[in-house]
């Protein structure tokens, strides 16, 4: 269903929980829906993988960029744009495709959301990318769903639409006729994935060459996620706090939850309980938050070896280290300070 390998090793499998329907021969009919402040990026993603029919031969797609609203239509970027198309190419399209939208705030005009049910209805496959997936929120198209969207609005996304079941990790989801996407360059992963479905592995290898990305990413988005190691603020001189920030500070040393009780001179149960309120969590929890943060931190901006950054973090040994940072990031130490070193 989703795109997240826990490690390179280990390709996760991508179930179609949802078939789509089998679109008719010749070329496929994507309509790329276009809105007033379109990030001009989030538009080229789509228009790039599937308009460009150089690496495509026979021509696999028919693409239109249709207008959501009366143009011309205001981009990001200062610039304007003109599509020959509006929502009646959504009528005969196989694929539907939203390339985010422009404040989760404002929700989708109603004949946009009209147009999505009707195409949906009928048998087209819809794409969500990035903040899309609100769109098709709105249009009442993914209660009951799996689906992703950008990591800074996965939480949002979850308290709006409790009826679909958001997963902040995962690059992009493919649940069959909805497919939904995490952030900007996700979208191209999103796309490329598709393409792959349609034409091969061979076409996609090649599309993602030209555009000079990988043709298939590991890990997910949490290795995107910022962990800041700040903590909470609480009440001036509040006890928990100096403990919460001595314990940062010695992120290196064991940490025995009796021992911090006594250090902020509470009882076991007593600091056990304001910490859950505090933090939300056990003491364990946080410390393997923090600790993974700090390893994140560590990997991006020293030379220190991965035994080093295991000491200096607190897992005590390389093996645990890598365990717990490709649990909570999605891919191995090693993997990403290749991807992120500064």
């Amino acid at each position: 269903m989703s795109h997240s390998d826990p490690s390179p090793s280990l390709p996760a499998p991508v179930p179609r929980v949802r078939s789509p329907r089998s679109p008719p021969p010749g070329p496929l009919r994507v309509a790329v829906v276009a809105f007033d402040r379109i990030s001009p990026f989030h538009l080229a993603v789509p228009c790039l993988v599937f308009g460009e029919q150089g690496d495509l031969a026979p021509a696999a797609f028919a693409l239109q960029v249709c207008a959501a609203e009366p143009g011309p239509l205001r981009t990001t970027a200062g610039f304007e744009i003109s599509t020959g198309h509006g929502l009646e190419a959504l009528a005969q399209a196989d694929w539907v495709v939203i390339p985010s939208w422009r404040d989760t705030a404002e929700p989708p005009p109603a004949r946009l959301c009209d147009a999505l049910v009707r195409a949906h209805r009928r048998g087209a496959r819809l794409v969500g990318l990035c903040l899309g997936a609100f769109v098709l929120a709105e249009a009442g198209l993914l209660d009951g769903r799996t689906v992703t969207t950008h990591w800074q609005w996965t939480a949002e996304f979850a308290r709006r639409y409790p009826g679909a079941r958001v997963d902040p990790q995962v690059l992009y989801l493919d649940d069959g006729d909805i497919v939904t996407s995490a952030g900007t360059a996700a979208g191209l992963d999103c796309c490329l994935h598709l393409l792959r479905g349609r034409c091969g592995a061979e076409v996609a290898a090649r599309v993602a060459r030209r555009l000079v990305v990988a043709p298939h990413r590991h890990g997910g988005q949490a290795q995107y996620i910022e962990q800041p190691l700040a903590v909470a603020p609480l009440a001036a001189g509040d006890r928990l706090q100096d403990v919460l920030q001595w314990a940062l500070a010695h992120l290196a040393q064991p940490h025995r939850l009796d021992d911090l009780a006594a250090r902020a001179r509470m009882g076991r149960r007593t600091f056990t309980r304001q910490f859950r309120k505090a933090t939300g969590g056990t003491v364990g929890q946080w410390l393997l938050a923090q600790r993974v943060a700090l390893a994140q931190r560590l990997l991006e901006t020293t030379d220190r070896g991965i035994d080093r950054i295991a000491a200096d973090a607190g897992f005590g040994s390389a093996a645990s280290l890598r365990q717990h940072f490709s649990a909570a990031v999605g891919v191995p130490p090693t993997a990403y300070r290749r991807g992120f070193r500064a």
